[in-house]
């Protein structure tokens, strides 16, 4: 079993299609797994949801590019709550194409890209995303977890 689960808000001054494109640059989702919420006051919600292990195919990806495997490692297991982790990143670092933790909301002005993944088998998702590594190299990798 695997859901991951992203939430972003639209402010009323960003362009939805931009934010969508953030979120697009993290995670590998569809159009139909990605949902419009209306919020008030010309704010909304962008939600999506996939049940399968491709949609984490970019964050593999960005942690790779982006040298910060040690990091994510440390992050995933430290948020890592029973069988779900929940991960927050820079909307703005995101559009660039590019990789950002974020650890309190505030660090990103206009608002987190939060990332949720539940699993069964998380330590083996965690493995596969952020190996170990020595010298900056993993010293592993594992094949893309069956979920």
């Amino acid at each position: 079993m695997l859901l991951v689960r992203a939430e972003v808000e639209v402010r009323p001054t960003e362009d939805i299609d931009k934010v969508k494109k953030a979120l697009l640059n993290i995670l590998n989702l569809s159009q139909d797994e990605i949902k419009e919420i209306k919020l008030s006051d010309g704010y909304a919600m962008l939600v999506g949801e996939s049940k399968k292990i491709r949609s984490l195919f970019k964050l593999y990806e960005l942690f790779r590019q982006e040298r910060i495997l040690d990091t994510a490692r440390s992050i995933l297991k430290s948020q890592k709550k029973g069988n779900i982790v929940t991960l927050k990143f820079h909307k703005q670092c995101a559009y660039a194409g590019h990789i950002s933790f974020v650890t309190y909301d505030e660090e990103s002005p206009l608002g987190p890209i939060t990332i949720t993944i539940m699993s069964d088998k998380l330590d083996e998702i965690i493995d596969w995303l952020a190996p170990k590594t020595s010298h900056g190299k993993p010293l592993w990798e594992k094949e893309v977890p069956k979920v």
